[in-house]
């Protein structure tokens, strides 16, 4: 795992302000939730797996740390409706596939084909090798390689929060004009 640079965390930092800001109201309470959170992660950073999963593992520690702070204020007060249901109130897979196809239509022609047949309609690939007029290698490798082109563009949209390889929020990155115009892409959000 590449070491973590101060751009990394100061950036890291303020994606955790707004997450945090969002929920708890009290900005000094909301800054110590953050500051906390960022001591936790650099005491555990050597748990991490891969920093591709950052995000993912900051937003985790913070939302936990937020309940935390919830529970011990008045452990008989009802926690806030968005605190307690753990799981967002709609799949954010399911919010960003309408976004998919535009963005496919997007890639190189080679690799769009290939994609738009395997992933969006579901042929095998050897029927897409087939179709394609080339050999089954070579369709497995446009179809990886299309993926990874596709995952770089919905990211360049999207700030992508991952558990593993579970999508569990995400949200538009603001003023991207490459980005779909899909009015359910654009109520993308941090779940």
């Amino acid at each position: 795992m590449q070491p973590m640079t101060n751009d990394t965390w100061r950036s890291r930092r303020a994606d955790l302000r707004r997450f945090v800001s969002k929920r708890v109201s009290d900005h000094h309470e909301a800054e110590d939730i953050v500051q906390d959170v960022l001591v936790r992660a650099h005491e555990s950073l050597h748990s991490l797996e891969s920093t591709d999963r950052l995000s993912a593992w900051l937003a985790r520690i913070a939302a936990n740390r937020i309940i935390d702070h919830y529970r011990s204020r008045r452990p008989t007060e009802e926690l806030p409706k968005d605190l307690v249901a753990a799981q967002p109130e709609e799949d954010p897979v399911v919010t960003l596939a309408p976004c998919l196809p535009a963005m496919v239509e997007r890639l190189p022609e080679t690799y769009r084909d290939a994609v738009r047949l395997s992933e969006l309609e579901g042929v095998p690939q050897r029927e897409v090798a087939r179709r394609l007029g080339i050999s089954l290698s070579g369709a497995k490798s446009r179809v990886q390689r299309g993926r990874t082109l596709l995952r770089e563009l919905v990211e360049a949209c999207c700030r992508v929060f991952m558990t593993g390889t579970t999508i569990v929020g995400f949200e538009r990155i603001a003023g991207n004009a490459g980005c779909s115009k899909n009015a359910r892409c654009s109520r993308m959000r941090l779940s």
